[in-house]
């Protein structure tokens, strides 16, 4: 496809404020699936809402070449009392979870209105979905079940994403987030003055991780990204607790810095303190190679739209079929800013060009 329909930029746009209007927090995405598939349902496809929530449509080639599994996460990082309104402006909109990532599932939509309209006859079948559990603690749940479930028969998995025009993530970086729980006995501040403070031990426990030596190639980091505890200032706090996120791009370093962690929290069990780890999700980490051809693919038609690309590595809902030895990357429509902040914008005007490089990419399957 050359050209888009005139009217397909500011449909996509419609769509996708329609979308994030819809609260769609992780483990809570029901009323946006539900929106999805009854706007799939009611231009001619085939819709199912599978048994974790993804919202899955499937159009059929007319070859026996292996499926193309597109995919775009519902769910965002915003509680669902966030309120959703939206500002438009002079090429530009911004509001909660609008390139992260309803533009991304109202792009998927319109391919499938595209690829019904004109009939495109693609050698091989293109599994449409708009699937739970990205963000957060959503540990990539919705992506491992379709890659169960299709994993035998597609050829190549690319997410799509709001943001970040020009970016092929073909690396995924693994995670591993956990929990640690630190319990003391407890006691009045000034009657019980000695006791182990759980506070006290899990303030000790982050002062060792932030010593850890971690290595910038490959990279890998922590962080501590919340702490909880106590029960009032006069209190010896009887149980607190931090969740960490540990990442990596290389397994390896990553369970080693796993186990660093495990070996900190071993060392402040003592007495009448316990520490407990508990593992909270795990993305794998791995690599789709620069030179495979979905990849290339990728870097080619992104030069023909006149945008320059860029390799690079994250945490997507492509690690799951990395991980599965699927060849796999995650793509962007266009660029914004505000990511996970009530300012997330989008930028207009670089839009038609996001989603004629994703229509090229399903014209170009299959890439082997």
């Amino acid at each position: 496809m050359q050209a888009l329909p005139s009217e397909t930029v500011e449909r996509t746009v419609a769509l996708a404020c329609a979308i994030a209007a819809i609260p769609a927090p992780t483990f809570e995405e029901q009323e946006r699936a539900r929106f999805v598939a009854q706007w799939l349902a009611e231009r001619g496809a085939q819709v199912e809402i599978d048994d974790v929530g993804n919202v899955i449509t499937r159009w059929r080639g007319r070859g026996r070449a292996k499926s193309l599994l597109l995919a775009a996460h519902l769910d965002t990082v915003f509680p669902r009392e966030t309120p959703l309104s939206f500002e438009r402006g002079d090429g530009w909109i911004r509001g909660p979870g609008i390139g992260d990532n309803a533009l991304g599932v109202a792009a998927l939509l319109m391919l499938w209105e595209l690829l019904s309209m004109r009939g495109l006859p693609t050698p091989g079948d293109v599994i449409l979905a708009a699937n739970v559990g990205e963000e957060g603690l959503g540990n990539l749940r919705g992506m491992r079940v379709l890659i169960a479930r299709y994993g035998g028969e597609i050829g190549g998995v690319i997410a799509v994403e709001g943001h970040n025009l020009g970016r092929v993530t073909h690396v995924a970086v693994g995670s591993i987030r956990l929990r640690i729980v630190v319990r003391g006995p407890g006691g009045h501040s000034w009657g019980n003055f000695g006791t182990p403070s759980a506070i006290h031990e899990l303030a000790r426990i982050v002062s060792a991780l932030t010593e850890l030596e971690v290595p910038r190639v490959p990279k890998t980091t922590y962080n501590v990204g919340t702490i909880e505890g106590g029960v009032s200032v006069n209190t010896i706090a009887p149980v607190a607790q931090a969740v960490v996120d540990l990442r990596s791009i290389d397994r390896r370093e990553l369970e080693r810095l796993y186990r660093a962690v495990e070996a900190i929290c071993a060392r402040h069990r003592c007495g009448s303190v316990t520490v407990d780890v508990e593992l909270l999700g795990e993305r794998p980490a791995g690599e789709t190679p620069a030179d495979a051809v979905l990849v290339q693919q990728a870097v080619r038609i992104l030069r023909e739209l006149g945008v320059e690309p860029i390799l690079d590595a994250s945490s997507t809902d492509a690690n799951a079929a990395i991980a599965a030895g699927i060849p796999a990357i995650c793509i962007g429509l266009t660029r914004g800013r505000g990511s996970h902040t009530l300012d997330e914008t989008i930028e207009l005007p670089p839009l038609e060009r996001g989603l004629l490089q994703l229509i090229r990419l399903v014209e170009a399957f299959p890439v082997s």
